[in-house]
């Protein structure tokens, strides 16, 4: 009787175990991505502050492919309000992701700690 659920506790360890090991290179991938859009987002703010103190006359190039194209100051502004923009959404959900692999790990452990419980309870 209890070779059946010592199989099943040793197969759910090591289903929670192939599962933590996904969540956290899952987790480490999107630091890495919230680390890489607060720089996009830090760097397209210093550059927006610099922008702004110049005179509206300036002459102001975008950078496309291996060309430049002559804009005004307001659009770069625009191009660089936006750019903060989408960096800030991107990292509030991939925030949100980690949250929830972190969640989903914590509740497989509390459910191989239940299935513990009830195994020396019997």
């Amino acid at each position: 009787m209890a070779a059946p659920v010592d199989l099943e506790l040793k197969k759910a360890f090591t289903e929670l175990q192939a599962k933590v090991m996904d969540t956290q290179q899952k987790v480490k991938l999107a630091d890495l991505q919230i680390e890489q859009l607060s720089k996009t987002k830090k760097h397209a703010h210093l550059t927006d502050t610099e922008v702004m103190m110049l005179v509206d006359e300036t002459r102001m190039y975008e950078g496309v492919g291996r060309m430049f194209i002559l804009q005004p100051k307001g659009v770069i502004h625009n191009q660089l309000l936006e750019k903060q923009r989408i960096a800030e959404e991107k990292i509030k959900e991939l925030e949100q992701k980690k949250s929830y692999l972190e969640r989903s790990v914590k509740e497989a452990e509390d459910n191989i700690r239940e299935m513990l419980m009830a195994r020396r309870a019997q």
